[in-house]
C-alpha cells in the first residue's frame, strides 16, 4: 500500500481540513508516515490568504516536486487555498503536480488519489459551499493533549482587504449537537486543551439558529469531562457580548482569553475595511471584559499601510496601542490581493513605509509586553509540558498563550517532566516576549 505524507501549511481550519483528508486515506488502507524522503504519495494543503502565504506554499510545493527525481515521491497532490485559487497557474507552471484540490473537494481525496493510476494532473474544484460532513474520519496530527475543533466553515464578513469568502464561501455552522459529539470523543481520546476555531466564532449559529449561539456552545462544552482548558480564537470584538463574557468567567476550564482581531483604529480605515466597528465600540469591548475578568488576556492583530492610511490614521493607531495594552499582539502589513475591493482603493503605500509602521508599532508592544512580563516575576502559573530542550529544561505554555502564536516558558526541573502534563512554575525571570521558572516545589528564594 502507498506510503503518504502531508504538509499542511496556514491556520488551524486549513489543518482540521488536512486532518480530514489524512482521516479518509487512513481508513482506506494507505500507510500515513512523516517521512517525505519515504512517501510515494505528498499531500501540499496549501494557504493562499496573503502574498508571503502564497510564497511559502509555492516554494513548499517545489521543494517536494524535486523529490520525484531524488526519493520515493510518485504523485504530488495540492489541495487547499492555493489549490481554489489559483488552480490554472499550478497547473501549467508546475507540471510535476499530480492533482489539484479545492477547498470543496478535499472530501473526495480518496476518489481522486485512486484516478491517479489511470489519469494526470487531475483538477477537482467542487462547490466551496460544501457542508461539514459529520461521518467523515479525522486523524487528529496535533499533540495527543490538544485538539482543534472547528464550529463552523466560511465567512460572512467581506472585510475589503480578505479573500476568504471567495475560496471559502459563505458562513456555514455545525449542527451544536455534532459538535459536542465530536468534542466528547476527542475528551475520550485524552486532548486536554480544546481549541475552538472558524474564521469568525462569535458568529456561530447565526445561519442556522437565527441568533449568535457561541455562549451556548461554551456552556455545552465546558461540562465535558475531561477537557482542562477550552480556548476560543477568531471572535471579532462587534461580536463579543456581555453574555459571552459571563460564560467564559463562569467556568474554570475556559480560559479567560480574548483574539479578537481589530486591524485598526482609525474609524476611517475601518470604514475603508469594512469593518463592522469603531475605535470607541473596541475601547468599550476591552473595558467591558476587563471589568468582568480583570486578568483576561487580550490577543489582536493589527494591519497597517492599508490603501490611503495617513501619517495621522497611523498615529492614532499607535496612541490606542498603547492605551488598549494588549496582553498580545502581531502587526502585518497590508498584502495587495487580486479580487479583492482593497485592490482597487487609491492610494496604495509603499513597502517601505508599511514596515516602517510596522516596525514601529512592534516597538510599542514590545515595551508593554516587557512591563507585563516584569510584573509576572514571583508569579506561579500553572504550565502545559510540551517539549524538553536540553537536560533539566524543557518549554511550556501557561493557560494565556496560545500554541505556536504566544509566548513560552522556559521551565528548569530536576525531575522527568512529560510532554502534555500540567506543572505548577514560579517565575523567576522575563524575556520581551517570553517567561523563565522552576518547578514550584523545587523553587527556592
Amino acid at each position: 500500500m502507498l506510503k503518504i505524507a502531508l504538509e499542511s501549511l496556514g491556520c488551524s481550519k486549513n489543518l482540521v481540513d488536512a486532518e480530514i483528508m489524512m482521516g479518509i486515506l487512513n481508513e482506506k488502507g494507505y500507510k500515513l508516515t512523516g517521512n517525505f524522503e519515504e512517501a510515494d504519495v505528498i499531500l501540499v494543503n496549501t494557504c493562499g490568504f496573503i502574498e508571503s502565504a502564497k510564497q511559502e506554499s509555492i516554494q513548499t510545493i517545489l521543494e517536494f516536486a524535486e523529490l520525484k527525481e531524488t526519493a520515493n515521491l510518485k504523485l504530488l497532490i495540492v489541495t487547499g487555498c492555493l489549490a481554489q485559487r489559483y488552480a490554472d497557474e499550478l497547473k501549467e507552471e508546475i507540471p510535476e503536480i499530480d492533482a489539484i484540490v479545492g477547498t470543496g473537494s478535499y472530501q473526495n481525496i480518496d476518489e481522486i488519489l485512486a484516478e491517479l493510476s489511470e489519469k494526470h494532473q487531475i483538477v477537482s474544484l467542487n462547490n466551496i459551499e460544501f457542508a461539514y460532513d459529520e461521518n467523515l474520519p479525522r486523524y487528529v496530527s496535533t499533540p495527543s493533549h490538544m485538539a482543534y475543533l472547528k464550529i463552523g466553515e466560511g465567512c460572512d464578513n467581506k472585510c475589503t482587504y480578505c479573500i476568504i469568502p471567495k475560496l471559502r464561501g459563505k458562513y456555514r455552522s455545525r449542527k451544536m449537537e455534532d459538535i459536542i459529539a465530536e468534542a466528547k470523543k476527542l475528551a475520550e481520546r485524552g486532548v486536554k486543551e480544546l481549541v475552538v476555531i472558524a474564521q469568525d466564532t462569535t458568529k456561530y449559529g447565526l445561519d442556522l439558529y437565527g441568533e449568535e449561539k457561541l455562549a451556548n456552545l461554551l456552556e455545552e462544552l465546558a461540562q465535558i469531562e475531561g477537557f482542562k482548558w477550552i480556548r476560543v480564537m477568531y471572535s471579532y470584538p462587534e461580536s463579543i457580548t456581555e453574555e459571552l463574557v459571563k460564560v467564559i468567567k463562569k467556568y474554570d476550564n475556559i480560559c479567560n482569553y480574548f483574539d479578537m482581531p481589530i486591524q485598526h483604529a482609525s474609524n476611517r480605515v475601518l470604514k475603508l475595511m469594512n469593518r463592522k466597528t469603531t475605535k470607541e465600540d473596541i475601547l468599550s469591548k476591552i473595558n467591558m471584559i476587563r471589568s468582568h475578568i480583570p486578568d483576561a488576556t487580550l490577543r489582536t492583530s493589527i494591519i497597517v499601510g492599508f490603501p490611503g492610511e495617513t501619517e495621522e490614521d497611523f498615529n492614532e493607531l499607535a496612541e490606542f496601542i498603547k492605551e488598549a495594552q494588549f496582553d498580545k499582539l502581531g502587526v502585518f502589513t497590508y498584502s495587495r490581493e487580486e479580487d479583492t475591493p482593497a485592490d482597487k482603493l487609491p492610494n496604495h503605500l509603499e513597502e517601505e513605509v508599511k514596515v516602517e509602521r510596522q516596525e514601529a508599532l512592534m516597538m510599542i508592544q514590545q515595551g508593554i509586553s516587557e512591563e507585563k512580563n516584569n510584573n509576572k516575576i514571583g508569579n506561579k502559573y500553572e504550565v502545559l509540558v510540551e517539549e524538553q530542550i536540553e537536560d533539566n529544561v524543557y518549554v511550556g505554555r501557561t493557560i494565556y498563550d496560545a500554541e505556536e502564536i504566544d509566548a513560552i516558558v522556559y521551565v528548569k526541573s530536576i525531575r522527568n517532566l512529560q510532554v502534555g502534563e500540567f506543572v505548577n512554575v514560579v517565575i523567576t525571570d522575563a524575556l520581551e516576549y517570553d517567561l523563565m521558572g522552576v518547578i514550584e516545589d523545587e523553587f527556592t528564594e
